[in-house]
């Protein structure tokens, strides 16, 4: 098999549920968000848009949201999840992205999760831990939609498809668990 940097962080990256309380620096962050807007898109359309989160003021009331919003939902483990008052949707993380993109777009949910892999990939390229998180997507139901829409700044016509939670990591991460030989069909 070739190997070369972007192969061995593909198979190095995990994701990252401890996080150290020191938030990334400004570099750091812009490094994450260059990678995410060099994602390929349908047609170049680049109909994305990315918030930034580091007030842990905000970042506490939207755990709060998604749970409440997780709890009513028909999945068990979810369910489990959201109503244990311990766990944080974003693992104590000091940074969060949303993403969010065009409604009307061509292919944009691929676009954004084009967007949210090269986030993660970027991260663990420069050390950074993270971890795609798409229980945030949960504040976003029902009546709080439009308040969190407004508060975060998400452009008029766009919804949030997923979230990068970004910090340093508490722990490195083991092993990559096994992977599935018989997942693949050749014509030849």
């Amino acid at each position: 098999m070739a190997a070369n940097e972007v192969l061995a962080t593909i198979k190095k990256r995990r994701s990252i549920r401890a996080f150290q309380e020191k938030q990334i620096t400004e570099e750091e962050l812009q490094t994450v968000l260059e990678a995410a807007r060099y994602a390929p898109s349908a047609g170049n359309q680049q109909l994305w848009h990315f918030t930034v989160i580091q007030d842990q003021q905000l970042l506490a009331e939207l755990n709060v949201s998604a749970k409440a919003g997780a709890a009513v939902i028909d999945n068990e483990h979810i369910q489990q999840l959201a109503k244990n008052e311990k766990f944080n949707i974003f693992f104590g993380a000091s940074t969060v992205v949303l993403v969010s993109g065009k409604e009307d777009g061509l292919e944009i949910e691929s676009d954004c999760a084009a967007a949210t892999q090269n986030m993660l990939l970027a991260a663990e390229s420069i050390g950074l831990g993270s971890c795609w998180v798409d229980l945030t997507l949960f504040a976003f139901l029902g009546e709080k939609s439009e308040y969190y829409k407004e508060k975060l700044g998400v452009p008029a016509g766009y919804r949030p498809f997923s979230s990068v939670v970004l910090g340093y990591k508490k722990v490195e991460a083991v092993n990559a668990p096994h992977r599935k030989e018989d997942v693949v069909n050749y014509i030849r």
